[in-house]
């Protein structure tokens, strides 16, 4: 027990830490830590996460919106024309 008490005072936190900040610099280690999270998803697995409807429904309000700020824009242009 006092074996593994001293493995564990071995391998600090600030060990990890500095090891982990040496990798940040490292462009391979932290790219293949970035795609190694990465997952892909066929269309049958989004069909089943994503609520399609919803969505619709963000997408309009999201369209309206824009069309809105447009007109204010617009209207913004004309009267600073005067």
């Amino acid at each position: 027990m006092k074996d593994d008490k001293q493995a564990m005072d071995t391998n600090s936190s600030a060990d990890n830490v500095d090891e982990y900040l040496q990798t940040l610099g490292n462009e391979d280690a932290r790219e293949l830590r970035y795609y190694s999270q990465e997952q892909s998803f066929d269309s049958d697995e989004l069909a089943k996460v994503v609520n399609e409807k919803r969505l619709n429904e963000l997408l309009a309000q999201s369209d309206a919106f824009l069309s809105n700020l447009n007109g204010e824009l617009k209207d913004f242009d004309k009267s600073t024309d005067n």
